[in-house]
Parts: structure tokens; sequence; C-alpha cells
């Protein structure tokens, strides 16, 4: 469900596309936004190994820096946030509305925040807030491997005997003909 500040630019979503993808030694793994937030979205993911976690955002560490270490160490998987950074100057001065969304001049509308942490939940790079820069890190699928020794949260910890997840991956339909 996009959240307010994702209605301008994405539509609802579905469960079809709630899946993982191969990616070398990784399995890699994708949400949205506050679908990051979303606990049992990322269980969806950890269900089907996900050891690469990618999150997408508008912008702002406010929104990435805790979820992105937390999942990290939950998932036990790398987790990568990117995020946008927008200043004022970034909006043409004949923008539409442009005196809504700009509050003074040399405002940063959205700091960045991208970052990238470790399966151990530690930064290998802490959010980078009020520049562009390209981040970069080494990964080491051992590393995932070592951290799912202690705990897996799609192994047994899940406690798959008391506990259960139903992912619906039909795409939703005006009608439905039987």
């Amino acid at each position: 469900m996009p959240t307010y500040e994702e209605r301008l630019a994405w539509s609802i979503g579905d469960g079809h596309g709630l899946v993982v993808h191969p990616i070398g030694a990784f399995t890699l793994g994708s949400l949205n936004c506050w679908e990051n937030w979303m606990p049992l979205a990322r269980a969806s993911l950890y269900a089907q190994g996900e050891d690469l976690h990618v999150m997408v955002w508008p912008g702002s560490a406010r929104n990435t820096e805790d979820i992105t270490l937390f999942a990290a160490k939950e998932g036990r998987s790398f987790c990568i946030s990117a995020s946008s950074l927008l200043r004022d100057s970034d909006i043409p001065s004949d923008f539409p509305g442009r005196e809504k969304v700009v509050r003074e001049e040399g405002e940063i509308i959205h700091n960045g925040g991208s970052c990238i942490a470790g399966p151990d939940g530690k930064w290998l790079v802490a959010p980078v807030e009020n520049e562009e820069k390209l981040i970069v890190a080494e990964i080491d699928h051992n590393q995932v491997l070592r951290e799912r020794q202690n705990f897996d949260p799609a192994g047994h910890y899940s406690r798959p005997d008391i506990l259960s997840l139903d992912i619906d991956r039909k795409r939703p339909a005006a009608a439905t003909f039987r």
C-alpha cells in the first residue's frame, strides 16, 4: 500500500513481485520505502533465502538510519539503503507549486542518507548526508554464513512448528470469472 509520499510516484503493488533474485553468491531482495518497516514483507524475503537486501527511499537519513542496521542484524544479511538528495536548486524556478515545497532558499529538502550495513548490524558505510556521493563496500557472502550460524531468521528459529506466513502472489483484477 503506497504511503502518502509514495503516491506521488507509485501506485499500489501486489505480492506477485515479492520475490528474490540470484546474483552471484547472493540472493537479492528489495523493498520500497516504508515497506522496509513492515516485518511480514521482510520475513517473506528471508523465507526465500534473501541475504542481500536493497532498500529504496525518497530521501532523508531519518527514514533509513535505524531500519538499515536493524534489518541487516535481523536478517543476517547485507543491507544497502539508496536515498535521494534533493536541494531547492534541483526544483526549477518555474515548477508549479515550487513555493509549497521550498520553504527557504538554500534548503536541503531530502538529505540523502544512503548507507550499507553488514549482517552483524554494523556500518560498512554510515549514512551519507547532505552530499551526492557514490558509496561502495566489499561484501563477502561468508560473513552471512557466519552470522547465520548464530541466528537464521528463516531457519528453525523462525518456529515453523507454530508460525507461518501466507503470501498471495495473484495479480488483482477488476473482475474474476469462474
